[in-house]
């Protein structure tokens, strides 16, 4: 058993060992070549000479292996570079999704990827890119690089025509003494705009909860002033009071409901509902606020099941926004029409409007309406939040649905839903 692991022992060390020298194989040689010829030249002694010998020997078989998967990994590294090397600029430009301009030391276009030349039209090889892009900041990193003044330099520019269009540009020299350079458009169009929308809306959501905020602060100061010892003034002031308070709550609740609204995943609901059940639903839980507004809620629709796909209670906010919107603007033209137009054929569209016979909205307002906190009358849109048909918006686009909006000033308007039936 033990001469049987020796034996064992001996075949790997030999193993080893021949791996080693066969692997140092270059080196070995090299080694016998100079210590033979240093003798040869020298006439050393053969004894000093076998000892060199079994030196250069020892550290073939001492030298670090490299592993196969070493060997593996710089065969694979070389493959790599060997199909990098192979690739052409033009090749390279055109995997870039941004614009992408390379350009030479005199400033004239070499090489225009296809985002190039859909963003800013041809631009054939030779132009000048001074010529092109007149905005004083493009030009002056374009020659900062192009003189050597700055290894790179980054600007923004913005297109004004057809459309407005913010780019991040950035200009920098292509490897060490080749003479090109190369300038990329970044798109931040859309990042400038959220950042805009984003601005905006805090700043309106803070007036809109400033202004009730302040009105019951001045009435607190006068109830613990002047009016402290006047029930009726009191009365008064605590009621209004109670409205701002009713207010805030209802922006705050809104502002809610967008924000849910909009960390949904757009995804079509997969749930079948009855359109009609949840439009005479609205019009129940409405019928309170539609007497004290003095306006009579009609439907022109039948009993039938209308189906379509949805999330009820997402759909019953809309018709709700939708219908208490036309009692309380719509409040001077006495009544309210409700309708329900099924779908011609399978796969169409049920449509559903609600009709109100108040002011009317001006047509110059209507592509705005949905946007959040728009006015169109200041002083008649302080019975809402102004976001209300925001958030209509919002809910259709995640059914795959629409809302169109007609009006003809003096006599009302219509908003009709659009819903896919599939």
């Amino acid at each position: 058993m033990v001469d049987t692991r020796r034996e064992e022992r001996t075949r790997r060390f030999l193993s080893l060992a021949a791996g080693r020298l066969a692997q140092s194989r270059w080196m070995l040689g090299a080694g016998f070549a100079a210590v033979l010829a240093v003798a040869i030249a020298g006439g050393a002694p053969w004894a000093l000479v076998a000892a060199a010998l079994l030196f250069v020997l020892v550290v073939a078989l001492l030298a670090p292996r490299r592993t196969r998967r070493q060997r593996d990994a710089e065969r694979a590294a070389a493959a790599e570079n060997t199909q990098l090397d192979g690739l052409s600029a033009q090749s390279l430009a055109a995997a870039v999704s941004d614009p992408l301009i390379i350009f030479d030391a005199a400033g004239t276009a070499v090489h225009v990827n296809d985002a190039a030349r859909s963003a800013f039209g041809a631009i054939a090889p030779g132009l000048s890119l001074l010529m092109k892009f007149r905005a004083p900041e493009i030009q002056s990193a374009i020659e900062r690089v192009r003189s050597g003044a700055a290894a790179s330099e980054v600007v923004d520019y913005v297109e004004r025509v057809p459309i407005e269009r913010v780019f991040r540009v950035t200009v920098s020299a292509i490897g060490r003494g080749t003479g090109l350079f190369v300038v990329v458009f970044k798109d931040q169009s859309e990042t400038r705009r959220i950042d805009r929308m984003r601005a905006d809306f805090i700043a309106n959501a803070s007036h809109e909860l400033r202004t009730p905020l302040a009105s019951i602060s001045g009435f607190v100061e006068t109830l613990r002033g002047p009016a402290r010892n006047d029930a009726g003034a009191r009365d008064h002031f605590l009621q209004i009071m109670q409205n701002q308070t009713q207010r805030m709550a209802r922006l705050i609740d809104d502002l809610l409901s967008l924000s849910r609204l909009e960390m949904k995943p757009y995804l079509p609901p997969g749930a079948t509902v009855d359109i009609g059940q949840i439009v005479q639903s609205v019009i129940d839980s409405l019928s309170p606020l539609a007497k004290e507004s003095g306006v009579v809620i009609e439907r022109t629709f039948g009993d039938e099941p209308v189906e379509a796909r949805g999330d009820r209670d997402e759909l019953f906010q809309v018709f709700e926004n939708l219908m208490e919107n036309a009692c309380k603007y719509g409040q001077a033209g006495g009544r309210v029409v409700v309708s329900i137009e099924k779908p011609a054929a399978p796969g169409h569209e049920v449509a559903v409007t609600i009709r109100d016979f108040g002011p009317g909205i001006p047509e110059e307002h209507i592509p705005r309406v949905t946007e959040r906190f728009y006015r169109v009358d200041i002083d008649n849109s302080r019975k809402g939040t102004g976001l209300g048909l925001a958030i209509v918006k919002h809910i259709l686009t995640r059914h795959n649905g629409r809302l169109t909006i007609k009006s003809t000033l003096g006599e009302g308007a219509a908003f009709t839903v659009h819903l896919p039936v599939k």
